[in-house]
């Protein structure tokens, strides 16, 4: 009798143990999933960040998030790591910024969540604002908001001809956020003004010429750039600076193609010079023209809640720091999420990054 106890026993311990062993493997399955997210590796003298997730055009999770904080400031203390590299798994995208069926799921399920993803994306923004390294942002494809916020904070920005820039976060009920209220309002004349509230979106070239790049590459030398890069010996900003600017000056890829915006600038400089949305709106009327109707029937799609918070947004950062902004874009986020409009525009909008992404294949604006 006691030895049919120890073998129940027994078998019962083995089940335990076997069932411990199949959850240790899927937590490791896991995290190795999560880990796949994002690229963390040492090339020669850098460090390389691979956003890597092409089928969702490398869209941030907030996994992917810690990680790039956490390893950026590891680089950036490492004698042996002179410069860091951001670029994005496959040809469709450098990244479409954060994941939006993730904050859907997350504004209905999990509020401390959505507080963490806003509040550390913010952080890592302003991480990069700061890093004592040079970084280098390859923005090849398409760059939305939260891909934006992971570039456009960088000491360089690389853009190629096949790059599509834009913040079309008035479209689905939120700010053009991670900093946007910093370098917006930057950008020439009311340019930012313009992009911010329309989200129409800069293609190729004209991401240089905006100010959002730095630099310009065909997307054909991409690779041989960061090969360059990554073969320096103990570089210092300035090598790096004329290893992209050699690139830069070789390229000749739409070189003599007039900037999109160029013969309307004037006009945009006007139309937004305002502190009220309805004044933009009643200037887009009395204007009359083809692209001043254009554009008034795109800002009358967006969120009337978040166009008045974004022209508020930009008035405010164009004379703040850059932390600053990120403080009010953090508080904005957060009240936001609470806003039934804003809300409805949200849920409304859970697939707009594949939208953009097929729209972008086959329209110009």
């Amino acid at each position: 009798m006691g030895l049919q106890r120890l073998c129940r026993l027994m078998s019962r311990f083995n089940s335990y143990k076997r069932t411990n062993i199949i959850l240790q493997h899927l937590k490791m399955s896991n995290h190795t999933d999560a880990a796949a997210e994002v690229l963390l590796e040492r090339k020669g003298c850098a460090g390389v960040i691979t956003l890597n997730r092409p089928r969702f055009l490398n869209t941030l999770t907030l996994g992917m998030i810690r990680q790039i904080y956490a390893q950026l400031k590891k680089w950036e203390q490492d004698p042996k790591t002179f410069l860091i590299i951001i670029k994005g798994a496959g040809e469709k995208a450098f990244c479409a910024g954060g994941d939006i069926r993730a904050l859907s799921e997350a504004r209905n399920t999990n509020q401390k969540m959505l507080q963490d993803l806003f509040r550390e994306e913010y952080i890592l923004n302003n991480a990069i604002d700061s890093c004592q390294k040079p970084y280098i942002a390859l923005i090849h494809g398409i760059t939305m908001g939260g891909g934006v916020g992971v570039s456009v904070h960088g000491q360089f920005r690389v853009a190629t001809e096949k790059s599509v820039f834009a913040m079309p976060e008035t479209a689905i009920g939120l700010f053009p956020d991670v900093g946007g209220g910093y370098f917006l309002p930057r950008l020439q004349g009311k340019l930012g003004y313009f992009l911010a509230l329309t989200g129409f979106r800069l293609k190729g070239r004209d991401v240089y010429t905006a100010g959002i790049a730095t630099h310009f590459v065909d997307f054909e030398k991409l690779g041989m750039l960061e090969e360059d890069l990554l073969a320096l010996k103990s570089p210092s900003k300035e090598n790096i600076a004329d290893v992209l600017e050699t690139y830069h000056a070789k390229s000749k890829t739409d070189q003599d193609k007039p900037f999109i915006l160029e013969e309307h600038m004037d006009k945009i400089n006007s139309w937004f010079s305002t502190n009220t949305v309805e004044q933009i709106v009643d200037n887009l009327q009395q204007d009359g023209s083809s692209f001043a109707l254009e554009q008034l029937k795109v800002i009358k799609k967006m969120s009337p809640t978040s166009l008045k918070i974004t022209l508020r947004q930009l008035m405010e950062g164009s004379s703040k720091t850059l932390p600053e902004v990120l403080i009010m874009e953090y508080r904005l986020s957060q009240a936001c999420m609470d806003t039934s409009e804003i809300n409805i525009h949200f849920h409304q909008s859970s697939h707009v990054v594949f939208y953009l992404s097929r729209e972008d294949t086959k329209t110009t604006r």
